[in-house]
């Protein structure tokens, strides 16, 4: 959610505290994750970030047709329904449909989570100029990249192809650390590791990624993940 007002981003986190998320886990769908932006003084950005985990297509396609029927969630909705165009609560939603990698089909909550401590997501979206070479890319995670990642403590999230959004085609994943020192460690043991340096290496996996973008999420309180 684009945002461009610090009151109304509180009216969406209330919306989505006591409206959106509780419906969406009354469908069955749990570990919603809501997340704000970790700041940089130069360029505040309010913008409020959401991770739905749907177990499939007909799930995703059937979200809506149930929240119109849900009369508790509707409720809570109409501070979003009922705010004149003039001072919308948000300017704008971006989304991002993707699907999972074979090599981390389901999401891994780090473990500051079920403690309830702080903790930190780095979002990484690797960029490809062709559909082979993002291709090759999702091969190479899932062929001992992914691995490595767990084993040096980066702590990764979820690793999703993005089939629609944009600047496809694209891959992102995330990774989590209980704080941003703790996260720099972390990757400067995977540059080290010697299975990563013999994967990147790898002709097969050369210019498999033509632009870099990432930025720092931190959970809100009521946060599932």
């Amino acid at each position: 959610y684009r945002i461009d007002d610090a009151a109304m981003q509180g009216v969406l986190l209330d919306y989505l505290e006591n409206g959106l998320v509780p419906a969406l886990n009354r469908a069955g769908i749990d570990r919603v994750g809501v997340f704000t932006v970790v700041q940089n003084p130069e360029e505040p950005d309010l913008s409020v970030y959401l991770i739905v985990p749907y177990p499939d297509e007909a799930a995703f396609s059937g979200i809506r047709p149930r929240l119109e029927m849900d009369k508790k969630y509707l409720a809570t909705a109409a501070s979003i329904y009922t705010q004149p165009k003039e001072t919308p609560v948000y300017t704008r939603v971006e989304s991002w449909f993707m699907k999972a990698f074979t090599g981390m089909p389901k999401m891994v909550l780090p473990e500051q989570t079920a403690a309830g401590e702080a903790r930190i997501f780095e979002v990484r979206v690797y960029m490809s100029h062709n559909d082979e070479m993002a291709r090759r890319k999702i091969e190479m995670f899932n062929n001992g990249e992914i691995e490595v990642m767990f084993e040096v403590g980066l702590a990764p999230l979820l690793y999703g192809e993005t089939l629609i959004g944009d600047n496809v085609p694209n891959l992102t994943y995330i990774l989590s650390a209980p704080d941003m020192d703790t996260h720099r460690e972390h990757w400067k043991a995977f540059g080290a590791h010697p299975k990563w340096q013999r994967m990147r290496a790898m002709e097969r996996y050369q210019g498999t990624v033509s632009g870099i973008d990432n930025y720092f999420l931190e959970p809100t309180d009521f946060s599932q993940i």
